[in-house]
């Protein structure tokens, strides 16, 4: 064990990294991705860094102009804190555990027993100990999907605000039946690969997205192109990042820096999801890929119908 000052020492170092990293998408994305590069044996780093690419997306659509005519500014508003805030959330539980896995294979030895300081859950203190002892990838990588969706379960999609105003509202509503909105691992070509997302406020549905997205991620058909992508192009935020590579007849998001603020969050402590509620041994189960997962066709499709509407609300009006 460590006296005091050492302890406080490692603590202050994980807390002052992860607030550096933590500012917005941009950064947030960047870390994930460069961890990956340093331990790619923590693989739902890369997937980290891909989701939370399509979250900056997401937040930038809302600038395009179907989504000014169709939202209002509340509205977009109120939808850009929801991805924010999980965005935030899931970064300030996830990346110092990555940067204890990081000191424990520095000094030799398993610091887990620090993860409580941070607000870890106990789940992930046993997860981290397991795979330090077995090298387990894929199971650290499923373990690390389960914690992430339950610490935003709570403070994002149960949270009174953002239950009210954000998902028990039209917009929510409708892109749900119509599943309009995806995740997409883009590649510097044609081909988008990824999943719709469905039932995004039911925990167990955002958990199989979430392994369903890595079976894709991770499969030696789509990996290197995918990989080769998110080397070689810089997030943004703008959905330019990959649509350069397409052929599409609308305008691209804006740059995510560009009309965003960074955004001051207050972290108030958190329960253990673990303790509170357990797991459902369901969501170890490992969730296969439906085809080859080039949903990009599909999902621009729906695009092309939002611009379409905007273009004749905007003839009409004359």
């Amino acid at each position: 064990m460590y006296d005091d000052q050492v302890l406080q020492h490692y603590i202050h170092y994980i807390t002052n990294l992860t607030k550096t990293h933590n500012v917005d998408n941009i950064t947030r994305t960047d870390a994930y991705f460069t961890f990956y590069l340093q331990f790619p044996e923590i693989k739902w780093s890369f997937l980290a860094s891909l989701v939370s690419r399509n979250a900056g997306y997401n937040m930038t659509d809302l600038y395009l102009p179907p989504f000014q005519l169709m939202l209002g500014e509340q509205e977009r508003e109120r939808l850009f804190m929801t991805y924010e805030r999980a965005n935030w959330l899931i970064f300030s539980d996830a990346y110092p555990q990555l940067l204890v896995y990081r000191l424990s294979l520095q000094l030799n030895q398993p610091l887990f027993h620090l993860l409580p300081y941070f607000h870890v859950s106990s789940f992930m203190v046993k997860e981290w100990n397991y795979f330090w002892k077995t090298a387990d990838t894929n199971r650290i990588m499923i373990a690390l999907i389960i914690n992430e969706q339950n610490v935003i379960e709570q403070p994002v999609i149960r949270q009174s605000f953002f239950k009210k105003r954000v998902f028990h509202q039209a917009p929510y509503f409708l892109q749900n039946l119509l599943t309009m909105n995806a995740v997409l691992l883009p590649t510097k070509s044609a081909q988008l690969y990824g999943a719709f997302v469905h039932q995004f406020t039911s925990l167990t549905k955002r958990i199989e997205l979430g392994k369903q997205l890595a079976s894709i991620l991770y499969s030696p058909s789509t990996f290197k192109q995918i990989f080769a992508f998110a080397r070689q192009c810089e997030h943004t935020g703008s959905r330019y990042d990959y649509e350069r590579f397409l052929n599409l007849p609308f305008p691209a998001s804006p740059f995510l820096r560009m009309v965003y603020p960074v955004i001051s969050h207050q972290d108030k402590i958190r329960k253990d999801w673990y303790k509170w509620g357990g797991i459902k041994k369901k969501w170890w189960n490992s969730e296969e890929r439906n085809g080859c997962n080039w949903i990009g066709k599909e999902f621009y499709k729906k695009r092309s119908l939002i611009f379409a509407y905007y273009y004749v609300k905007r003839v009409f009006k004359g």
